[in-house]
């Protein structure tokens, strides 16, 4: 990876909270591959053979009147990727029974402890949306259920699933760096029930699953519950995260379609994650 080329957006964020938060997010769902915050707002990365001059197109909060978000970008030589990235990633501990951690990190005292190596992959548990979701797999029973990670990232949700006693746990990411660094992750936290694929939603013929756990973007989720529901067993549980407080009517009526009800939503920083049973 050292001889990788990387762009670098260095974003000026008015006010900080919580436009960072919701940059990031648009941000990773776009490509970008790493973040740090600094004390104006975040610095992004992306590969440059993943950059487009477009590539900020469909980041719609740079659009928003509420936020005044300024940027100046330009190429730069990755050297020591890994080190930069150590130095700003800090655990994260849920509900004060699960902490997510580095390997670098104490070993903590709580109940759970996922540990999870700070490479770019989304899904760090820093996130609002991957807090929710572990959120929901603690106050859940995933004993001996068939679980699918969809969008898995790190893996975190699936790992933490197998935690809580998931006997098979599928997870699926289409990015190629999310599908390596989550078969990392699991071999690191020595899980044994967890299958890690690369591809979409297109893999999910012909299974079937107790417990869906989705956490991707708004327009992916629209585009993919429809097959969501075909593997999802009767009486199964769907964990949907990655868009606003706004978007949860157009959720919530698409989810209808296929007759999930919707059980329990939580909500951090204007993110949600909804609960649904079939």
């Amino acid at each position: 990876m050292s001889n990788t080329i990387y762009i670098g957006y260095y974003f000026t964020v008015e006010p900080l909270v919580p436009a960072v938060e919701i940059l990031i997010a648009e941000l990773g769902y776009g490509g970008f591959e790493s973040f740090v915050e600094t004390e104006n707002g975040v610095t992004a990365y992306i590969q440059k053979e993943e950059w487009n001059s477009d590539i900020l197109e469909d980041v719609q909060i740079l659009k928003s009147d509420e936020f005044k978000i300024s940027y100046i970008f330009n190429e730069i030589e990755q050297t020591n990727w890994n080190e930069e990235w150590e130095k700003n990633f800090q655990l994260i501990v849920v509900d004060d029974v699960c902490t997510v951690r580095a390997p670098f990190h104490d070993v903590p005292k709580t109940k759970y402890d996922i540990i999870i190596e700070p490479k770019m992959s989304f899904g760090t548990g820093h996130h609002e949306t991957t807090h929710m979701m572990i959120q929901h797999i603690l106050n859940n029973d995933f004993l001996n259920k068939s679980v699918l990670d969809m969008g898995c990232g790190t893996g975190v949700l699936a790992i933490l699933a197998e935690m809580k006693g998931a006997a098979k746990i599928d997870a699926i990411d289409i990015d190629n760096w999310c599908y390596l660094n989550s078969l990392e992750n699991v071999q690191r936290n020595n899980c044994k029930h967890i299958s890690v694929y690369e591809g979409d939603a297109s893999l999910l013929k012909e299974k079937a699953y107790d417990v869906i756990i989705a956490n991707i973007n708004r327009n992916i989720l629209l585009a993919d519950i429809s097959k969501y529901v075909t593997c999802l067993k009767k009486e199964g549980l769907l964990f949907l995260s990655g868009f606003y407080n706004n978007d949860i009517p157009i959720i919530e009526e698409e989810c209808s379609k296929y007759r999930l009800k919707l059980k329990e939503s939580l909500e951090k920083n204007n993110w949600v994650s909804l609960k649904f049973i079939n």
